[in-house]
């Protein structure tokens, strides 16, 4: 409770972005290239021109309003604090991380539910699609889903000669710096990549298990399918597995990874940055593909990937 206090604090004084825009972008232009019909129908026409009916612009848009006076309410949603040890030890519990219901597991199952309410206006459910584009940005990031040091806010680190801290270097610094060295600062091209990959590259072999629902704790494997059919039948199924899932998921790299920085060393001119870049590439690709994959549970009736 503690560190969600201290988290909540910490987003009042200024913006921060999991993955940052760019991230985020990448995260729901991952996600258009496999939506199937009807997903991609709803997505089009609820989004508009205003997003050019794409997901890759409307991820940015529960960042932009967090601090306006009608959404400050959802800032807390946007993560969950895992009260865990990482190096030593990494897991993420719903009833000792979420007890109060105010995190991202509960923010996800309750906006897969409205964005198929077709007893709500277009408006809430346009709503419910640009939250379920942004969390499902946001719990792919590891530090989205850690208490320690307020998800790394509180931990002072060099990237190219700046101060920064840690959050923020995995959720802007390092992602800016892969743009500009590989794909002509462009988050297109940088989706398209990540998106070949998943189709056809080295992702392919392991993009199965992705959207395959098997927690590494007590819960038993459960697919998407049954997730969604379970919320959608019986509101008070708690917790959704995979949320939970993708969030353990996250959360293993703040023990096997996040953590392991060089006190005092250039984090982006160093090994750390050369070993965080697959991480970042891996869980954007992941994340962009579970997204498409939920969508298409919701209005296709099953994910409709491999």
């Amino acid at each position: 409770m503690l560190g969600q206090i201290s988290f909540l604090l910490l987003l009042l004084a200024g913006n921060s972005y999991a993955w940052g825009a760019s991230g985020h972008e990448a995260v729901g232009y991952v996600a258009m290239q496999f939506l199937a019909p009807n997903a991609l129908a709803f997505v089009q026409q609820s989004l508009g021109s205003n997003y050019s009916e794409s997901l890759g612009p409307a991820a940015t848009w529960a960042d932009q309003v967090k601090y306006t006076a009608g959404y400050t309410w959802s800032q807390p949603y946007h993560y969950v604090d895992a009260q865990d040890n990482p190096p030593s030890s990494c897991s993420v519990d719903q009833t000792r991380d979420c007890g109060d219901g105010k995190c991202i597991l509960n923010a996800i199952a309750n906006y897969t539910s409205r964005v198929v309410d077709t007893s709500l206006s277009a408006a809430s459910r346009q709503e419910a699609l640009k939250f379920l584009d942004h969390y499902l940005g946001d719990i792919g990031q590891p530090l989205h889903v850690e208490a320690l040091e307020v998800g790394g806010n509180d931990i002072s680190v060099i990237c190219s000669g700046s101060t920064t801290n840690l959050h923020a270097l995995w959720d802007t610094s390092m992602i800016q710096l892969l743009l500009k060295s590989s794909y002509s600062n462009d988050v297109t091209t940088w989706a398209n990549s990540l998106a070949s990959r998943i189709q056809s590259g080295d992702f392919a072999a392991s993009a199965s298990t992705w959207i395959s629902c098997s927690d590494t704790t007590a819960l038993a494997k459960r697919s998407f399918e049954e997730d969604i059919s379970g919320l959608l039948n019986d509101q008070s199924v708690q917790p959704l597995h995979c949320p939970l899932t993708w969030a353990a998921d996250s959360n293993t790299f703040d023990c096997s990874y996040v953590f392991s920085y060089t006190n005092g060393a250039d984090l982006c001119t160093s090994n750390y940055y050369t070993g965080a870049v697959p991480i970042i590439e891996t869980q954007i690709a992941k994340q962009g593909y579970r997204l498409a994959a939920w969508l298409n549970v919701l209005f296709d009736g099953s994910t409709n990937l491999p």
